[in-house]
C-alpha cells in the first residue's frame, strides 16, 4: 500500500474540512477548504484511497506546498 500527500496550493486559512481520517476518497474529491485573499480554494484528492491523516485543522495557517493530509493508496 502506498502513500500519496494532499498538498495546499495556495497561503491561506484552512476554512473547512471536508472529510475525515478513515473516509474513502477518488481522484480531484475535495478534501478541505482554504480560504485565501477572500476566495475558497478547493484542495483535491491526489488521488483514490483512504485518508490516512489530515495534519491540519480548521482555522489554522497553512503555506503553499504544505502537506495537509495524506492518503493510503
Amino acid at each position: 500500500m502506498g502513500r500519496a500527500n494532499v498538498v495546499a496550493e495556495v497561503t491561506g486559512t484552512v476554512w473547512k474540512v471536508e472529510t475525515e481520517s478513515g473516509a474513502t476518497v477518488g481522484p480531484d474529491d475535495v478534501v478541505m477548504l482554504i480560504e485565501s485573499m477572500k476566495m475558497e480554494i478547493p484542495v483535491l484528492a491526489a488521488g483514490s484511497g483512504r485518508i490516512a491523516e489530515i495534519l491540519v485543522k480548521e482555522g489554522e495557517m497553512v503555506q503553499e506546498g504544505q502537506t495537509v493530509a495524506v492518503i493510503a493508496t
